[in-house]
């Protein structure tokens, strides 16, 4: 069963924060793109946090990548983590990761700023 899925962004020292929060797939996209748009009315860089999301379906990855083009053609950095085992596989297999870094945990990303 999915969970609502919900976004917030935080500032922080060089960027936003963006934490996410249930299911991602097709009704993320309002709200992950909400919380993006929050996120960059100040510059610096998007650390999105994966650790409250239970689930990323196929719809869900395209809203990810939709998100990824945007901060590609805004020259904006992004990075990531929280990400389960399995998703960090599944980002590098479908090349998610070449245009994000992945880090270990909130201070690693936090710290790469």
């Amino acid at each position: 069963m999915s969970s609502q899925f919900r976004a917030t962004s935080t500032p922080i020292e060089d960027g936003s924060l963006v934490t996410m929060v249930g299911t991602v797939d097709r009704a993320a996209k309002e709200p992950l793109e909400a919380a993006y748009a929050e996120a960059t009315r100040t510059p610096g860089r998007v650390v999105l946090d994966f650790r409250e999301v239970d689930y990323i379906n196929s719809t869900g990855i395209a809203v990810i990548v939709g998100l990824l083009a945007v901060a590609r053609s805004e020259g904006r950095e992004i990075h990531a983590f929280g990400l389960t085992e399995h998703y960090r596989e599944v980002f590098t297999i479908t090349r998610l990761a070449d245009f994000m870094t992945i880090h270990e945990d909130e201070e690693a990303a936090v710290a790469a700023g």
